[in-house]
């Protein structure tokens, strides 16, 4: 884990090597405090690379790159606005309608920043 940050490997790494949600190879996975997520997947036979960035009980995003350098680039610039994101969230997921009707406009502005 980097102390600085707060995100380390996440699960300890166990999913390093295996197959992610978006069909490619996990390479990178790393966790921030239970509620953050990060993944890198590649492909490299199919020039295929995404950044799969969520939120516990808010977001599941998955953003698509065509080499490794540029998917590497946004996974490290996405970690300080999911941060940010994360922190105007209720943990878990909404409470309330009022609360999904409030998120909504963050969560849009986020995927349209990060699409």
């Amino acid at each position: 884990m980097n102390a600085d940050t707060g995100w380390s490997d996440y699960e300890g790494g166990v999913t390093l090597g295996g197959m992610g949600s978006q069909g490619g190879t996990i390479a990178r996975d790393e966790g921030f405090r239970d509620l953050l997520r990060l993944t890198y997947e590649a492909d490299d036979s199919r020039s295929f690379h995404v950044v799969t960035c969520g939120i516990s009980g808010w977001l599941v995003h998955p953003r698509f790159f065509d080499n490794a350098a540029e998917a590497l680039h946004a996974f490290e610039s996405m970690k300080p606005a999911l941060e940010e994101l994360g922190a105007t969230l209720p943990e878990g997921g909404p409470k309330s309608q009022a609360d999904g009707r409030a998120a909504g406009p963050l969560l849009a502005a986020f995927r349209v920043r990060f699409s």
